[in-house]
């Protein structure tokens, strides 16, 4: 096809092959470089961490976890809070040998990284095959193994990991009537059935074990098992 020019030529330009497609299409975003959790993370100076008191009725003394968290991509939309390590300290010597195999075998999957919550649900079903006990709000312990993994538990939720479950909303509803109940019929303890923290609160003497949260806050009202805790019900 021939084009007739009705101008002066006064400059010119070598067209580069594949620039009109270019000059069409939309420009591409940056690829933001995403940290994740891995072992060749290194550890920095300052780690932010929290630790949690384990008392138990079998031993004298008490166990302190200390769970210690990396922040990745800091300042950042996409800053994560990840365990990193986890130390157990206590009087007691004669565990010594297996709180240093546990802390170092958590220690080691925290920094592997991936999905990690499962190491809560492992030592909470550790069992003592000299029974268990109650802790302090009645929920009850299978070991003391299964009590450093409630503490994971609470630490991955705190952090984001783990959700904590939601109570429907009409389970609520009779929860909230149930404890109404029975807080008018006992209002002599009305201060110690005060809303609070799950260790803080006080349940009846007479309440069986929940099979639902393993707390010893389940109560007979109106002919239905109910517990105070979790809002389990027999009848639905």
């Amino acid at each position: 096809m021939n084009i007739k020019i009705t101008k002066n030529i006064v400059a010119y330009e070598v067209a580069k092959q594949g620039s009109d497609q270019e000059a069409s299409q939309p420009k591409k975003e940056p690829v933001v470089d995403i940290e994740h959790m891995h072992e060749n993370v290194q550890r920095p100076e300052l780690l932010m961490g929290s630790t949690y008191k384990i008392k138990t009725p079998n031993s004298e003394h008490a166990l302190y976890v200390t769970i210690n968290d990396i922040i990745l991509n800091p300042g950042s939309v996409h800053e994560l809070r990840r365990p990193f390590e986890m130390f157990i300290n206590s009087k007691n010597m004669d565990q010594f040998q297996w709180i240093v195999a546990l802390t170092r075998v958590a220690s080691a999957v925290f920094r592997k990284g991936g999905d990690v919550t499962f190491l809560a649900e492992e030592l909470k079903a550790v069992f003592d095959p000299h029974g268990g006990y109650f802790k302090r709000g009645g929920k009850f312990m299978p070991s003391v193994v299964a009590e450093i993994g409630d503490a994971l538990e609470k630490h991955f939720t705190m952090i984001g990991l783990l959700k904590k479950p939601d109570i429907p909303a009409h389970q609520q509803s009779i929860l909230d009537e149930k404890r109404a109940q029975f807080d008018a019929a006992n209002s002599a303890n009305k201060k110690a059935q005060s809303t609070g923290s799950e260790d803080d609160l006080a349940f009846p003497e007479e309440a069986q074990l929940c099979n639902k949260c393993h707390t010893k806050a389940a109560i007979l009202m109106d002919g239905c098992l109910t517990c105070l805790s979790c809002g389990d019900s027999k009848c639905g």
